[in-house]
């Protein structure tokens, strides 16, 4: 695994001769890199780790070493928890970011590495091969397994038990759905962009639409209109679902924004709409008590 503490954006400030998108290429992984390019590195937001505890753990699951980004402000506890749940391209520097944001926000993030048993994204050199080769294989029974470990590490390590929220980027926006219902201790979430129907298999029995009438905690589904990954009638069944239950879940949908209309490290990146998302996100949490 990538070493977490490497901050691309001091990295880009810093050196002399090297273009930034080499630096963040550096900095993020070279296979990552060869996945996404082009790299936008002239949007990338750095949050620095100052008044921090900032780095990664280890939470044991099974016996096997889960690595977990952890950020929170420093000497606090009885902080409310978020869990922070990656895209297909694992736990780098824009995940951590993330969970550093939100512990300027005073939360205790917690941002696992779900794929750590089947391989590193940051090896694959396309995304269709860490498609094939490692996200096929993670169960979501493994993921919830994971996350139920990771909480029960926030509770003993100043996280408060009662204030339980998760957010996720496109594999961990559908993942913020299911464990959402998976968990009951869960308060409220929020979905960027997250696939919301899909077939069953052994590995991914089922999808965000399934769980939709059922689900008890509110969660804010973040889309963009031009998304040609998930389309807005596949939104609009979810709607329909979750009609039928009383978790209070809704969407808001950005005209102008495609898939990973937040990741600020892609040409994909929406700034005003990522900003807006992520004000939406950081209310949604104190509306509901995840704060």
């Amino acid at each position: 695994m990538k070493d977490l503490h490497n901050d691309a954006a001091s990295l880009i400030g810093e050196a002399e001769g090297i273009s930034r998108r080499d630096l963040l290429k550096a900095a993020l992984g070279s296979g990552f890199a060869a996945a996404v390019l082009p790299v936008a590195a002239e949007t990338v937001v750095k949050t620095d780790a100052e008044g921090l505890t900032a780095g990664t753990v280890t939470v044991t699951v099974d016996g096997y070493p889960v690595p977990v980004y952890r950020a929170q402000p420093a000497g606090k506890t009885g902080l409310p928890v978020i869990l922070v749940i990656s895209e297909i391209f694992g736990v780098h520097e824009y995940i951590a970011d993330v969970a550093r944001r939100f512990a300027r926000q005073g939360y205790l993030a917690l941002a696992p590495n779900l794929f750590a048993r089947q391989g590193d994204p940051q090896k694959e050199t396309s995304i269709a091969e860490l498609q094939k080769n490692i996200i096929s294989k993670v169960p979501d029974i493994q993921v919830f397994k994971d996350l139920d470990a990771v909480v029960a590490w926030a509770k003993q390590n100043g996280g408060s038990a009662d204030k339980l929220g998760i957010t996720g980027f496109c594999w961990g926006g559908r993942m913020t759905w299911l464990y959402a219902a998976h968990n009951p201790a869960v308060k409220a979430g929020v979905a960027w962009y997250g696939r919301l129907l899909g077939e069953a298999s052994a590995n991914t029995p089922r999808h965000p639409v399934d769980v939709a009438a059922a689900l008890k905690a509110p969660i804010l589904g973040l889309y963009g209109a031009k998304d040609s990954g998930i389309p807005l009638d596949s939104v609009e069944k979810m709607k329909a679902e979750l009609a039928k239950g009383k978790s209070g879940s809704t969407f808001v949908i950005y005209e102008n924004a495609g898939h990973a209309f937040h990741a600020d490290y892609r040409p994909s990146y929406v700034e005003a709409d990522a900003k807006d998302g992520w004000k939406r996100a950081l209310d949604w949490f104190k509306q509901h008590g995840v704060a």
